[in-house]
């Protein structure tokens, strides 16, 4: 599309679903690549730790994105960073509040200015088809959120991509069960191996989950097909988010003021991992280098891993807790008159006309 722009010699910006401190972290290793020759498919396996200048701490190379160690997907990323040098702009859903170093990082005049407008989220409010499965799913849900006492519900969603092999469902069945905290758990059915594609919906969720785990957890416990994320984290009965650390989800987790456990599966949610956990210390870890090979089944994360992840994100009084919930307030600020973000996009639509005049 930047062709095309160039072609009509309109001026063009990009927009980041990921955040400020990622983007730093791509023009970090174009440069490492273009500049200081790196072969970067060699960081995979290694114990390498990079000082990226949007991160204040050291990232194990083993983070980075799953399209950094591929030699045919790096080619794409190194484009997509070069690219970003040439934009009029660069728009980012964040805040300041948030990435604060990592913006700051950017804003050396060696790259375009940059925007952060966010957090943009999904509202609540969007409306279901009545006659649809989805909406009876949808009050199903709430009605039994409604019964369930405040904070007390950890919240299991990976995304429109996250799915687990059979014996992976069973070690978070096993740690929901031990852990004894209530739960809805958003449980997808992956593809076959080798298919990348996104989950399915089971048929029966007792062709996957262990024998009679449904009937002990009743009282406590429901297993979704789908789920209304930002309903559910908005519902004063959730206390803990079990994520697979997506930039979206993480955003609606901090509006919501909800803890997050990490779990990433893919792309750079590894990265956000880190950032989340280690460098701006707002969520707790179940394991921050997990990663889903679509080829095979991979890793698996026991049980007492994730009961530990559970056990941490949902204490009540714990430092998190209080710091994600500064955040939230701090969220909502950002994108009030005279914000950060509301002032970013003022500075970004003068730009735009002074630009058109």
């Amino acid at each position: 599309m930047n062709d095309l722009a160039a072609e009509f010699g309109v001026p063009w910006y990009v927009f980041s679903a990921s955040g400020a401190a990622f983007i730093g972290s791509m023009l970090y290793l174009q440069a490492l690549h273009d500049e200081q020759k790196a072969d970067l498919p060699e960081y995979k396996d290694s114990d390498a730790e990079l000082e990226i200048p949007s991160l204040v701490n050291r990232l194990p190379a083993k983070l980075l994105p799953s399209m950094v160690f591929k030699r045919e997907s790096l080619p794409h990323f190194i484009g997509a960073a070069r690219r970003l040098k040439h934009a009029r702009g660069i728009l980012i859903n964040t805040f300041k509040e948030l990435e604060s170093h990592a913006i700051n990082s950017l804003s050396n005049g060696e790259i375009p200015p940059v925007y952060p407008l966010g957090p943009i989220v999904r509202c609540k409010g969007n409306s279901y088809d009545v006659g649809s499965n989805i909406i009876n799913d949808y009050t199903d849900i709430m009605q039994w959120l409604d019964d369930q006492p405040p904070c007390s519900v950890v919240f299991l969603c990976f995304g429109s991509w996250g799915s687990f092999s059979v014996g992976q469902v069973k070690e978070i069945a096993y740690a929901l069960e031990q852990c004894g905290h209530r739960f809805l758990w958003c449980l997808r059915k992956p593809p076959c191996k080798g298919k990348i594609e996104s989950p399915s919906d089971y048929v029966n969720f007792q062709e996957i989950l262990p024998e009679g785990f449904l009937d002990r957890s009743d009282k406590i416990g429901k297993v979704i097909k789908w789920a209304p994320q930002v309903e559910i984290l908005g519902h004063k009965a959730v206390g803990g988010f079990v994520s697979h650390c997506g930039w979206n989800s993480t955003l609606e987790s901090i509006l919501s003021g909800v803890p997050m456990a990490t779990w990433p599966l893919y792309g750079e949610q590894q990265f956000n991992a880190f950032e989340m956990v280690i460098e701006l210390g707002l969520a707790v870890e179940i394991k921050i280098d997990s990663r889903r090979d679509f080829s095979k089944d991979g890793i698996i994360v026991s049980s007492d891993d994730i009961k530990r992840g559970l056990k941490l994100v949902m204490e009540p009084d714990n430092e998190i807790r209080k710091k994600v919930k500064e955040m939230s307030q701090l969220s909502r600020k950002a994108l009030m008159e005279d914000g950060s973000s509301y002032s970013a996009l003022a500075h970004l639509i003068e730009d735009i006309m002074g630009n058109y005049k």
